[in-house]
């Protein structure tokens, strides 16, 4: 798993295979739809293709979905950033459908590769974040799964050791 620091703030890394596809703008508007929300938490978003930035401006401005994308989509077309994030599809060129969570100290915390044609919910992005914070400001406190904010957590012990 690569350790590479994305920024200071929390950060959400996405991978996609290209520009002008089928699912990549779906997920994509949504995460456009999450933005704010994401902000707010303090997460910085920056989408990745092996396509240039000038692919990206094109999108951008003839796709309504695409357009509403205010985050960085950053064009990767030598593949340095895909590669070091092991997120390379080598034999196609294109990056996997990986997100990552990184960090303020830039660890990644979760991460994310589905099929190509298995698109990603921003909704369980945003819980995922979340979970991740609440656990980096309550060190000896897990989140179980489908924790909700405000939901209650575990504290592991020995006590609940076969009991959960």
């Amino acid at each position: 798993m690569s350790r590479t620091p994305i920024s200071r703030a929390n950060g959400r890394c996405s991978f996609y295979p290209a520009d002008f596809t089928f699912v990549c703008p779906t997920e994509l508007g949504d995460v456009a739809d999450h933005y704010d929300e994401l902000q707010k938490l303090g997460v910085e978003v920056f989408s990745v293709s092996t396509d240039t930035h000038f692919t990206h401006k094109a999108w951008h401005d003839s796709s309504d979905t695409i357009g509403k994308i205010q985050h960085a989509m950053i064009g990767d077309p030598v593949g340095i950033i895909t590669r070091n994030f092991d997120a390379m599809r080598e034999e196609e060129g294109l990056a996997d459908r990986a997100t990552f969570i990184v960090d303020p100290d830039g660890i990644i915390q979760a991460m994310e590769i589905t099929a190509e044609g298995i698109g990603r919910d921003a909704t369980d992005l945003v819980r995922k974040i979340k979970a991740a914070q609440y656990v980096r400001a309550h060190p000896g406190e897990v989140c179980p799964a489908k924790w909700q904010e405000g939901e209650q957590t575990l504290a592991p012990r020995l006590e609940l050791v076969g009991k959960i």
